[in-house]
């Protein structure tokens, strides 16, 4: 049995800082981060706090989504040299998404393109 990749162990609060310093560097908002996660994931803002302060980590809180958008399959593209649509485990492939959506909006890409509406 293959074992797990380790970023499905890894907390989503310790990436999270991440995202949010990539945007802010290109001029963009926590506000604008947090809207793509919650985009992505069907966790309202409250809920996505709740996830970050207690540490879930990327499995977990992939499983835990509330409703994952069914237009983010509509997220075309690379990251880290790998096409997001091509990705077969599926957690990883959505890890995959919202690293294309937060390279898309430290890319300066408008929020409507970006939320795919």
């Amino acid at each position: 049995m293959p074992t797990k990749h380790r970023i499905f162990t890894t907390s989503f609060a310790s990436v999270y800082p991440l995202y949010v310093a990539k945007a802010e560097k290109k001029g963009r908002k926590k506000s604008e981060v947090d809207a793509v996660i919650c985009w992505l994931t069907g966790y309202s803002q409250h809920e996505l706090k709740a996830q970050l302060k207690k540490q879930t980590d990327f499995e977990t809180f992939f499983q835990e989504a509330p409703q994952l958008n069914p237009a983010r399959t509509l997220i075309k593209g690379v990251v880290c040299g790998v096409r997001v649509e091509d990705v077969k485990e599926p957690t990883m492939r959505e890890i995959r998404y919202l690293d294309k959506l937060v390279d898309e909006l430290a890319k300066g890409k408008a929020m409507e393109k970006i939320l795919r509406a």
